[in-house]
């Protein structure tokens, strides 16, 4: 039998309040009906009068018990969908689930000694499952005779054939030698943020390769912060499949969140929209409770609501946008345009110039080539970054990050010091081939940061003149720059290829008030590096001084008065370079 887990109609769907699990499932019906009653009669003990799931749970609670039990062949005793991504707003019962789900994957076990797992990043996480699931035995006399639930080990034991139920958590407890048949895996957004996390992951999730009855459920709200490490990619894995660009039908996602055009017009301030990242509205989600905190937030802040909307309504965080940010921010994503490589920015341009910053080892080294179309005027901008190996390990807050960038091709490991640079230097020189490079003020670097790449730029292998590297000045001289590509954002002026890597330097550019001028602080931006952005300005200055391209003459013959004093300043030129030349060879001479 052929089925298909992807739900291309999830946007009519979600906003009309249907179920997201696709139609033409293989469902064992007689199965999913026996969990589902199993899990309908456990009690929920911190609910007041101890009611049962079944008399508080919504209508796509159901929906995935029934799937994650029903899509399985008794004949064979093999799981058919073995991974769910569930990914859901605060508030909306997440560990409850966990915990109902595992205890009734618990009661219909079949093998001796089995063993299942909720696995939490935290110890604090961790027992918002256990506690439930503790209460869901104890509350059933039935099940307390049958089950041992042991608060000391966070473990419920099945004592006729000792099958157990272990609730653990990636910072404190043992997690190697896993034998899990079926594993819960909460606030999956977390473990993203870890670097052993994907290793945790797969020796927990491993074991399944001989117990083919067991599937995986990873459940989590949004993350705080953009999605990294194996949250981002889990999620990216999904949505593709959701989508209908991966066929994978051993995997399902259920994913509440905003359709992409809802989520950019700020669907999230319409009440009316709120059961899209919270299908359990009315239920565990109290709709005049989320209404207080949402003007609560927008009084408190920007930092207040930006965490409050990912959180509540699952609105995936991608540039920060926080009180001290810098401004442009705000309009960085609606001036992306993912089909501008670098090859489109030489094709559409009449004139380019080059910014390049950082470069340290602890650094990223940024490149911004930024062209001025010949049809609209308009400026475009692909960027790219390399980083030596060592920064991984020094920057273990940015890692997973930084290896994401790596995979999406935007940014280049190096091991060796001068690679970057070289690297670098042949997209230089890409660029002067096409004879678009600007012939004077081509190519800005940060004043501190110019030998190395001088060195490689006109090296005699290159040949670009010195003349045309310029060294750009840091701090509160920017501000002109900075104000201009705000501007120029806000009026879609500037188009840019919409890079990962560059929402991430974005997100993270701090503003500084510097007297009456603001600047991007690098100290104050910290760890999470802002080097790509920085290129980016310098590149803005240099645009800014209206650059004639390399192969072009800059010679307009219609205006004879401006042509002929051209002529006697490119005259004065030639005549005070022979002078000093001259001088110099005078004194070369002495010496």
């Amino acid at each position: 039998m052929e089925w298909s887990t992807a739900c291309l109609d999830w946007e009519a769907r979600i906003v009309a309040g249907r179920s997201l699990v696709p139609d033409g499932l293989p469902i064992d019906v007689a199965r999913a009906e026996k969990a589902l009653r199993i899990f309908k009669r456990l009690k929920v003990k911190d609910i007041i009068g101890k009611p049962t799931l079944g008399e508080v749970c919504p209508q796509w609670i159901f929906d995935l018990v029934w799937v994650v039990f029903g899509a399985h062949d008794s004949a064979a005793g093999r799981q058919l969908i073995r991974e769910f991504l569930v990914l859901i707003s605060k508030k909306n019962a997440k560990s409850t689930i966990a915990a109902g789900i595992m205890v009734t994957a618990l009661i219909m076990n079949k093998r001796a000694m089995g063993e299942y797992l909720i696995l939490a990043p935290t110890k604090d996480v961790a027992d918002n499952s256990f506690l439930p699931a503790h209460g869901m035995i104890t509350e059933d006399n039935a099940l307390y005779k049958r089950f041992k639930p042991s608060d000391s080990t966070r473990e419920i034991i099945n004592r006729l054939d000792e099958s157990v139920l272990a609730v653990k958590s990636a910072d404190a407890d043992v997690v190697g030698g896993q034998k899990a048949i079926c594993s819960f895996i909460d606030e999956l957004w977390l473990f993203g943020k870890k670097a052993s996390s994907a290793n945790i992951l797969s020796e927990v999730t491993g074991s399944q390769v001989s117990r083919p009855e067991g599937f995986t459920i990873y459940a989590t709200t949004q993350s705080d912060d953009p999605p990294t490490g194996v949250f981002a990619q889990k999620l990216l894995y999904h949505r593709s499949i959701r989508d209908g660009k991966i066929e994978d039908p051993t995997s399902l996602p259920l994913i509440y969140e905003y359709p992409e055009q809802m989520a950019k017009a700020e669907a999230w301030r319409d009440p009316t929209t709120w059961h899209i990242p919270n299908p359990s509205l009315g239920y565990s989600v109290d709709r005049q409770w989320l209404a207080t905190e949402v003007r609560k937030k927008e009084l408190e802040g920007q930092d207040a609501l930006s965490l409050f909307i990912a959180k509540h309504f699952n609105i995936q965080a991608g540039l920060g946008l926080k009180d001290e940010n810098w401004a442009g921010a705000q309009f960085w994503t609606a001036a992306t345009n993912k089909r501008l490589t670098l090859q489109e920015v030489i094709s559409r341009s009449d004139v380019i110039v080059i910014g390049i910053d950082g470069g340290g080892l602890d650094d990223l080294l940024g490149l911004a080539v930024m062209g001025r179309c010949k049809v609209t005027r308009k400026n475009l901008l692909w960027s790219h970054a390399w980083a030596h190996e060592i920064v991984k390990k020094r920057r273990t807050d940015i890692a997973t990050r930084l290896d994401q960038f790596a995979a999406l091709k935007q940014l280049t490991f190096v091991k060796l010091p001068g690679d970057d640079v070289y690297q670098l230097a042949d997209i230089v020189m890409e660029v002067e081939a096409s004879g678009l490079l600007a012939a004077e003020n081509a190519i800005g670097v940060d004043s501190f940061g110019v030998a190395a790449i001088t060195k490689a730029l006109t090296s005699e292998e290159r040949g670009i003149a010195k003349e045309r590297i310029v060294g750009i000045s840091q701090g509160w001289k920017l501000n002109g720059a900075i104000k201009d590509m705000e501007r120029d954002l806000a009026g879609g002026q500037l188009v840019h290829s919409g890079f990962e890597l560059m929402d991430f330097a974005v997100g993270n550019a701090k503003i500084v008030p510097r007297g009456n001028a603001i600047s991007i602080d690098k100290q104050v931006s910290g760890s999470a590096k802002i080097d790509p952005l920085m290129a980016g300005l310098h590149a803005q200055v240099l645009m800014g001084l209206n650059p004639v391209a390399s192969g072009a003459s800059g010679w307009d013959t219609d205006d004879l008065d401006a042509l002929e004093a051209k002529i006697e300043a490119e005259v004065a030129r030639a005549e005070a370079n022979a002078l000093a030349e001259a001088k110099a060879g005078a004194v070369s001479h002495v010496y």
